[in-house]
């Protein structure tokens, strides 16, 4: 798979990880589930969703399934962040953040520790750096 499953992350956070180049049935096979099972057990859920430097790209069905997946659940996503290097990444996210009710966020690849501290922050609650 393109796209895999993250551990160590708290149960309301469907964590990924993305590489290479992406098709619509990688979707199908481990992101929707993933969303919908987390959906069924939480109100609202966040998203860790990391593109390394191999990514190369969505098949269009994939880009599609995305938007799709994001628009169902619009107000279910509480807090969303994209750990990418990728820079039409990060200027999509940029540009269509404001569609979003939740927090996005975009970290750099050097910052995953951090973007990974942030997705599983109680609402609240200042960072441990602070």
């Amino acid at each position: 798979d393109m796209i895999e499953r993250l551990q160590g992350f708290p149960d309301t956070v469907v964590a990924i990880s993305a590489r290479g180049y992406v098709t619509r049935s990688d979707y199908e096979r481990v992101l929707i589930p993933q969303v919908k099972q987390a959906l069924d057990r939480h109100g609202k859920i966040r998203c860790y969703y990391e593109l390394g430097a191999d990514f190369s790209g969505f098949e269009p069905g994939a880009a599609w399934e995305d938007f799709k997946l994001a628009l169902e659940y619009l107000s279910r996503w509480e807090r969303i962040v994209v750990v990418t290097d990728v820079d039409w990444i990060r200027l999509a996210i940029n540009t269509f953040r404001f569609l979003v009710p939740g927090e996005i966020k975009v970290f750099a690849t050097t910052q995953s520790a951090e973007a990974r501290e942030w997705i599983s922050a109680i609402p609240g609650s200042a960072p441990s750096s602070a």
